[in-house]
Formats: C-alpha cells, structure tokens, sequence
C-alpha cells in the first residue's frame, strides 16, 4: 500500500475529477497503462463488474471480457482503435467477477498527458442488459405476432373457401361462414385476455357454448381437471368444439329435447409421456349413420387436432364419438421469452 507521506499530492481540480469519477456509480470507468494493466478502478466499476479496486489494480484489463472475446484478441483491437482513431466503440458481452455475463455498451479512448503523449488508455462502459433483453423480447414478439398473423390468415382462408363450397346457398354460406370466424375470435378473445400464454380446456369448452348460444344448458356436461392449452391448441379445439355444437344442435344430441353431451378430459402416463385424454360423446341423440362423404366440419375436427396427437371421430348409433390422445408436451405453453 503506498504510504501517504511520499504519495503524490493532487490538485485541487485533480480531486475534483476524482471525485466526479467516483460519483458516476452508473458507469464502470477504468484506466489502464500502455500494457492494459488496470491503474484505477471507480466505485462504477466495483458495483457492475464486481471487483474492488484493491483487486483489480494491476490486473489485465482482460479480465473482464469473455472468453472466446480474449481469444479473437478483442481487448487488444480495441486499444488498436483507440490509438489509431482516438476511440473505439463497442456493445458486447462482458464478465463480472462471480463469472456471470452482462451486455455492456461502452467505448476504450486514449488517455494522453499534458504533452499530449498517449500513456495509457480509460475505458467506460455501462450495464444495458435490461435493454439488450427488452430488444431480444421485441424481436421475438414480432415474430411470433408475424407467425401467428400467418396462422390465422391461413385458417380464415380454409373456412371461408370450404364453407362457401359446400354450403346449398350463399344464405347458408354466410351464415356458415359468419359462425365459424365469431367462433375463432372468441378463441382469440380468450388468449387475449390471458396475454396470448394459454388458456384453459374448461374455458375453450364454455366459450364455445356461449358462441353458440347454449351457456346456460344443462344438456353439455364438461367435466374434467385444469388443463392449460398453448394457443395454437386452444384455437384448434375451439374450432372443433364449434363445429361439434353446431352439428350436434343440427342433426345430433340437441337437436331433440332429450339428447346430452358429455364432454370428459383427464391426464394419464402412457408409455412415459403424461397425455391427454378428452372425449366427447352425444347421448340420446338421433340415430346416425356414417357419411358416405366426410364434409369439411369432420375434416376440420380431425385436421385440427392431429397435428398435436391421435384423434378418432366415431359415428355411434347412440350418437357422434370423438376421441383424442395428445402428449401434454405437444399442447402445453412453452415459454421461449423466459430463455431469453
């Protein structure tokens, strides 16, 4: 420790800078010599970085950059820069003492004397992780918001181009088509109002009898535990669901006054993988028969969903069966963000 009798006394406009530097906790702000060894370290530095000056004091400056940046000799380029343009910007990885990574925004200048002789080099940098992550975010929300916008539109077009060509009528054609996409943006409203992360079987299931206006009907009984569905998946059954009831308050358990529906979900561990198993079934309905054509609603109940598991739609004499078996991986969120 250098002895405050022989130290250098500093001015007063040399305290006062000093002092400047020390305040700028917001700012790691380094000196080094002509060999990038570090000759001050200020209470900025100590607090992003997490050495104190006592330890950091004649060390390699490199000490704080990544690995794989020492190797491409990161730290020498930019003292290159320094000294051939004055100053060297840099946005890049950097390492605290505790080994862990922050994005740092900063810049290496050239420190000169009185003669204007370079005998070192500062360097100021500041933490803007938090903005790095926030960027990251809003590339990826934009993204997916261009995927799903994608998505939609593709799934519009199938149901507008399928329910006008096999509607008897352009009444029923509208009507159809009207249906179907209040049905899709119900769904929409119901990944809206959960931040577009997922949403419930249960509430797919009563948002679709509220669509079709059947919310207080004791004749769809849904039973089952809380099964958190991504958004692609809540869209599909919500769909399917509308197509369901609809057909069935058509030609299938509601459109007598007796007929039910169950509809009954549960989790199960089937060869080591945690599956869900829904099913639903009309009860009491007309006698049915099995097409001799499979129409758009039947193909868009098993398109829908076998893209996530196994789907079987069954033409009961006791009315319409479907049945579906889908790894809860493939329906559940997955959070891309939180990796970030």
């Amino acid at each position: 420790m250098e002895d405050p009798d022989t130290a250098p006394r500093l001015s007063p406009r040399e305290r006062f800078l000093e002092a400047i530097v020390q305040s700028a906790i917001d700012y790691a702000i380094i000196s080094m010599d002509l060999n990038g060894l570090v000759t001050s370290w200020n209470e900025g530095a100590c607090r992003i970085l997490g050495w104190t000056a006592d330890e950091m004091i004649g060390r390699p400056a490199t000490s704080f950059f990544t690995l794989e940046d020492r190797e491409r000799g990161v730290p020498q380029n930019e003292m290159t820069a320094a000294l051939e343009k004055g100053r060297g910007n840099d946005e890049r990885w950097h390492l605290r003492k505790d080994d862990t990574q922050f994005w740092a925004s900063g810049e290496m200048m050239a420190l000169r004397n009185e003669d204007d002789i370079v005998v070192g080099f500062i360097k100021i940098l500041r933490d803007r992780t938090e903005q790095r992550e926030q960027a990251d975010r809003q590339r990826l929300l934009m993204h997916e918001l261009g995927h799903r916008m994608k998505n939609t539109l593709s799934v519009v077009q199938a149901i507008a181009t399928q329910s006008l060509r096999n509607a008897g009528s352009l009444e029923e054609a509208g009507q159809t088509l009207t249906a179907r996409i209040a049905a899709y943006a119900k769904a929409h409203d119901l990944l809206l109002q959960k931040d577009w992360v997922s949403t419930t079987l249960a509430d797919i299931v009563n948002g679709a009898k509220v669509n079709i206006g059947l919310e207080d009907s004791d004749r769809i009984r849904a039973s089952g535990p809380s099964i958190q569905l991504s958004p692609q998946v809540a869209l599909s059954f919500s769909l399917v669901f509308h197509e369901l009831l609809t057909n069935a308050s058509k030609y299938g358990a509601l459109s007598n006054d007796v007929g039910v529906i169950d509809v009954l979900w549960s989790t199960e561990e089937i060869d080591n993988e945690i599956c869900l198993l829904a099913r639903w079934q009309e009860l009491g309905g007309p006698s049915i028969e099995f097409p001799n054509r499979s129409g758009f609603g039947s193909k868009l109940i098993v398109s829908s969903l076998k893209a996530f598991g196994e789907v079987d739609l069954e033409y009961a004499p006791g009315g319409l069966v479907l049945n579906v078996k889908m790894p809860l991986a493939n329906i559940q969120f997955r959070n891309e963000l939180s990796e970030l």
